[in-house]
């Protein structure tokens, strides 16, 4: 009677086994982690986004102590249309009686001859606001700078509260580091300029301020991005 020949099959080490198991855990572990971080960069971005919308959205003429206006360029001592905007905006602001004067802010580039703030100042003369209603700031080079400078002259005036006047996308920036500085501060911001005028202003808009606003509440320093949809 013939008998089937029978095979020695290798063991496995029985440490091989739980090394491949481990193995696999962690990298599903790795794989959950990395899931993880990406689902809270996109709800943190989009949450930011989505409340630099919802904040351009609001124009709060509450009265307030001064209006101030966030600088933006000039050219040889005329302001950009974008400048011109917001400058507009708090005439209208100041006419109402918002606020019984008028903070212009801003510094210069090199080989200016004129700072943002006294090109603002000159124009709103222009316009009919009395020069003693305006206070030009004659620096600050970025956002955070501008409104660092505002508050100090805001505390030697010995006033506190402040509407903001910007782009409408500017405005949770700018009414954060305000607050920051220990300012009472709320925003009604331009609604017409190359700004808002179309949708790819607003969508380049709300894309540079929702970066911005990210860098600064994680290293309170200023990330002015340039301005591209037009000036």
């Amino acid at each position: 009677m013939s008998t089937a020949p029978s095979y020695d099959l290798p063991e496995l080490s029985p440490r091989s086994a739980p090394r491949r198991s481990f193995g696999s855990a962690v990298g599903r572990w790795v794989r959950r982690l990395v899931l993880g971080a990406v689902l809270i960069g996109l709800i943190l971005v989009g949450g930011t986004a989505f409340r630099v919308w919802q904040v351009a959205r609001i124009t709060d003429t509450a009265r307030a102590d001064a209006i101030v206006v966030l600088g933006a360029a000039q050219y040889a001592g005329t302001p950009s249309s974008v400048f011109e905007a917001r400058l507009d905006q708090a005439r209208k602001l100041y006419e109402q009686g918002v606020a019984p004067a008028i903070i212009t802010v801003g510094g210069k580039q090199e080989g200016d001859e004129y700072t943002e703030a006294a090109s603002g100042r000159n124009y709103l003369m222009d316009q009919g606001v009395p020069g003693d209603r305006i206070t030009a700031v004659q620096e600050g080079s970025d956002t955070l700078l501008s409104i660092e400078a505002v508050s100090r002259e805001m505390g030697e005036q010995g006033m506190r509260s402040v509407v903001l006047v910007s782009d409408p996308w500017h405005s949770l920036r700018t009414r954060t580091m305000a607050r920051d500085a220990g300012l009472e501060a709320w925003t009604a911001p331009t609604r017409q300029g190359p700004a808002v005028i179309t949708r790819e202003s607003q969508l380049h808009g709300i894309t540079r301020e929702t970066g911005a606003l990210l860098w600064y509440q994680l290293t309170h320093f200023s990330a002015d991005f340039p301005y591209t949809a037009g000036q």
